[in-house]
């Protein structure tokens, strides 16, 4: 196949394939939004309401465009490109799976961009870009509740990027590479999820994750009780179709981080060699495709469980847990793999996870003694 055509056609499948996920995925969560609060959910557009992403899209199509006075009209426009094309672009290198083989020519990897030495770090200095699309359209609107939610938006994902980044530093060192191909290969390698061993950070990768894909309960550039609508208030029509549909794809590229850091990508056991050997079969390519995205599908449940068992925090409160909690975790689990790769064998896999749970023992410890130290409020009431 040739060198240039081979590429189109996978960002063809890619886009295409995105924007049929994302369509679907919410109805998805209306559904179980309607399950988790015993209501029916979206039933009435086509049967059992599977038409209902069609008549969506064609609501934002056929809406009104509408640019408010006062409004800077260039960055208007460019505010909800921007951030769609940094949600779009990230998944140019994570992999859909190893190889497929192809009769006559070389096997063709399932990756937009195969085998780059820095696929995590392209994927996080490219997610990181999609903030400005959101200050932008704040500040373009010339409202002052979108530019409070573009605000509010850099603080939160700025602060969050740091704790999301020290977590996956424990992977990248037992990995002992940025390639994603490679850190799964090293798990399946090994036997062990990187979960199991770095389960603080984990939980810190996860929490992190939700916060910059401002999913609930971290959703508070754009929570309609304080912000109106937050940074895309005076957005109508596509234009909010392309904030909504960024917000899914963070989402979606969260869900495929944490499958292949913590829980061994196409990796799993009883699947043998098909899941293990880098030489495989198309019976073994398929495996690979199908472990995957089934892990996939399961975390962006469990994101869309979260988001309707858990109420908003608080602005201050979600300051706090980014600089007081996330970082400081963090750094512990930073500094427990530094330790386990400098003075442990490289294979002693058992030490490791042993040292990663009492760090989350050591953890909960802490939190229920500082809960317990704080001074219990009273109230006087006075006698009637």
């Amino acid at each position: 196949m040739a060198e240039w055509i081979e590429p189109l056609i996978k960002i063809a499948l890619v886009v295409g394939a995105s924007q049929a996920a994302v369509a679907y995925l919410v109805l998805v969560e209306r559904k179980a939004a309607a399950y988790l609060q015993d209501r029916f959910g979206p039933n009435r557009v086509g049967p059992w309401g599977l038409l209902q992403p069609l008549a969506d899209g064609l609501k934002f199509i056929l809406k009104e465009e509408i640019i408010p006075d006062g409004a800077d009209r260039i960055l208007f426009l460019v505010a909800p490109l921007s951030i769609l094309a940094s949600a779009t672009f990230v998944f140019a290198t994570i992999p859909f799976g190893y190889v497929v083989p192809w009769p006559g020519s070389e096997p063709i990897a399932l990756t937009i961009a195969p085998n780059i030495d820095i696929g995590v770090l392209f994927v996080f200095a490219v997610g990181s870009l999609g903030v400005y699309g959101v200050i932008l359209g704040g500040w373009a609107s010339n409202n002052k509740y979108s530019l409070l939610g573009g605000l509010r938006s850099s603080a939160q994902l700025v602060s969050y990027e740091i704790p999301l980044g020290l977590s996956v530093i424990g992977v990248l060192l037992f990995s002992g590479s940025l390639k994603m191909e490679t850190i799964m290969t090293a798990q399946a390698a090994s036997g062990w999820w990187w979960v199991a061993i770095q389960p603080l950070g984990f939980v810190v990768f996860m929490v992190s994750g939700c916060a910059e894909a401002a999913r609930l309960p971290f959703d508070l550039p754009e929570c309609e009780q304080e912000l109106v609508g937050g940074y895309h208030t005076e957005y109508t029509g596509m234009k909010f179709g392309m904030f909504a549909f960024a917000e899914y794809l963070h989402m979606i590229t969260v869900a495929f981080l944490a499958v292949i850091l913590f829980f061994g990508g196409w990796h799993f056991w009883g699947l043998a060699p098909y899941t293990e050997a880098n030489e495989v079969g198309f019976i073994g390519a398929v495996v690979r495709v199908v472990v995957l995205n089934v892990k996939v599908l399961l975390m962006i449940f469990f994101f869309m469980w979260i988001r309707w068992s858990w109420p908003r925090f608080r602005y201050d409160q979600l300051m706090d847990l980014a600089w007081k909690t996330m970082i400081p975790l963090g750094l512990v689990n930073l500094v427990i793999c530094a330790f386990c790769q400098e003075f442990l064998a490289q294979d002693d896999y058992v030490t490791r996870a042993v040292l990663g749970w009492l760090a989350v023992a050591g953890c909960f410890a802490w939190a229920a003694a500082s809960v317990s130290s704080k001074p219990v409020r009273t109230v006087a009431v006075r006698p009637s």
